[in-house]
């Protein structure tokens, strides 16, 4: 079935609710399709291109971006017919830029090559689907220095990340040079760094690793997971204090996958209280209960190994006693710093 003549005029010019769509519109692909049986529109689309999610096809549909024999089809339930033809213009990306936001950073650690602060919790690191400012990037800004340009426009100085609710000790580089150095000790493990972390349970042993391949979750795309096959991934804890059902963990990365920490935890059914995404919330932490403690590097520039230690938020150490059985004994015995 052909599309009437009006509605072809009237997709000449059409816009979606969004105003992303339209002939001044920059694309970057049109992808023609011909059905060979009965199938429902957004079903197809993901059969055809495995490439994008359904419910990025789906929401491409509800925006004007599919039409069914040259006429704009908005229903991703339609059922097609063997025959039809299905165009899909997949926009050019719109390029993106961060302003600068006085967000307020604190810093440990500042010269001409590098910068070091304690990121707070609920900080997201750079703009990303979401989060379009408000970021560290935005902070970073703000306040007034040159960053290295090696990770592009929306992360200018960002050498590695933190999740959102994890706090603690990042490096941010000031030029490529310091940039590459850095991310190149990251890389390497040549770089240390260490978290603090409060468990679900106790562990039966005072230390242990955690060798386990992470990759993608299979059908959450928001999670991340063990699964065979996976990236390798190696975790060394070592127990600081047992509590009463939770304890406080020492965690020493020698590997980076993304949320690492968090998938170990699980792994080995002790995950981080609070966590959301792994565990079970807890209403009086705002997140998983992990801080980057100490990052150990060595300065890009200068022939001097540098350690930097923040203290975990108020919030982690206000759980950490409600869990503790003796209220009034000292402060937990962290390990010892780099000489």
């Amino acid at each position: 079935m052909r599309c009437p003549e009006w509605a072809q005029k009237s997709h000449a010019g059409f816009r979606s609710p969004g105003g992303v769509r339209g002939k001044s519109q920059r694309v970057a692909e049109v992808v023609s399709l011909t059905v060979d049986r009965p199938e429902r529109l957004d079903r197809f689309l993901a059969a055809q291109l495995p490439a994008l999610s359904r419910s990025h096809l789906q929401k491409r549909i509800a925006q004007g971006y599919v039409t069914r024999n040259d006429c704009p089809c908005l229903d991703k339930n339609a059922v097609l017919k063997p025959g039809d033809r299905i165009v899909l213009t997949v926009p050019a990306p719109i390029e993106p830029t961060a302003i600068p936001q006085a967000l307020g950073l604190d810093i440990l650690y500042e010269d001409e090559d590098m910068l070091v602060l304690n990121k707070p919790v609920g900080l997201v690191v750079h703009p990303a689907p979401g989060h379009a400012d408000g970021t560290l990037v935005n902070a970073l800004l703000a306040h007034g220095a040159v960053w290295s340009g090696s990770n592009g426009v929306l992360r200018p100085g960002i050498v590695h990340r933190l999740d959102k609710d994890t706090s603690g000790v990042m490096v941010v580089a000031k030029h490529d040079r310091a940039h590459q150095h850095l991310q190149h000790q990251i890389q390497t493990k040549a770089a240390r760094r260490e978290y603090l972390g409060l468990v679900v349970g106790c562990p039966k042993a005072d230390v242990g690793t955690i060798e386990a391949p992470i990759a993608r979750h299979p059908r959450d795309r928001q999670r991340m997971a063990v699964i065979a096959g996976g990236r390798y991934a190696l975790t060394r804890w070592q127990v600081l204090e047992r509590l009463q059902g939770a304890a406080l963990l020492h965690f020493d990365l020698a590997t980076g996958r993304t949320h690492q920490i968090r998938v170990h935890c699980a792994h080995i059914h002790h995950p981080l209280l609070g966590d959301r995404r792994y565990g079970q919330p807890i209403p009086s932490l705002p997140g998983q209960a992990l801080h980057a403690w100490r990052l150990t590097l060595a300065h890009p520039t200068a022939a001097q190994i540098l350690s930097f230690c923040a203290e975990p938020p108020p919030h982690f150490w206000q759980v950490f006693h409600r869990h503790r059985r003796d209220r009034q004994a000292p402060p937990p015995t962290l390990p010892p710093g780099v000489q």
